[in-house]
């Protein structure tokens, strides 16, 4: 019974942003709101400047937020191309401390799309181009 519920929730999900996200959402007073950018199709751009808020340690940026940050860059790449995904995997290498009130760039890109699989990449580097963290998801997408 458990499974049949799991796979009747499969067909009603859906994966459209919504105002209320904690990354993006222009409505939600508590988020982030990161305003990405379509640079092509399957990829996008945004800046960033983290408040102390997100901070782990004192003067650094708290590494669940940065991931979280490159995962939103490599869903929204998803959503340019424009298919509906979901984040099935994620690794993130941190190359330096993210501190805070620092602007950063945020890029992220898809590099593969075969069937429902979608293989991303996304990287958050400083104003002169130094890479502070670099990540790679792999999305599936969901059933029509």
């Amino acid at each position: 019974m458990h499974r049949e519920k799991a796979t009747n929730c499969s067909h009603t999900l859906r994966a459209s942003t919504h105002p209320g996200c904690f990354v993006c959402g222009a409505e939600n007073p508590r988020g982030m709101r990161i305003r990405f950018h379509a640079e092509t199709m399957g990829s996008v751009e945004a800046l960033w400047t983290p408040s102390p808020d997100w901070e782990g340690f004192r003067g650094i940026v708290h590494g669940g937020v940065v991931s979280t940050v490159l995962d939103e860059a490599m869903s929204k790449a998803v959503a340019s191309m424009p298919c509906e995904a979901l984040t099935a995997e994620l690794r993130v290498r941190f190359r330096k401390p993210v501190r805070s009130s620092e602007t950063l760039h945020i890029r992220g890109w898809v590099q593969q799309h075969a069937k429902r699989r979608i293989a991303t990449e996304a990287i958050l580097t400083g104003e002169d181009g130094t890479e502070y963290a670099h990540a790679w998801a792999v999305f599936l997408e969901l059933p029509r």
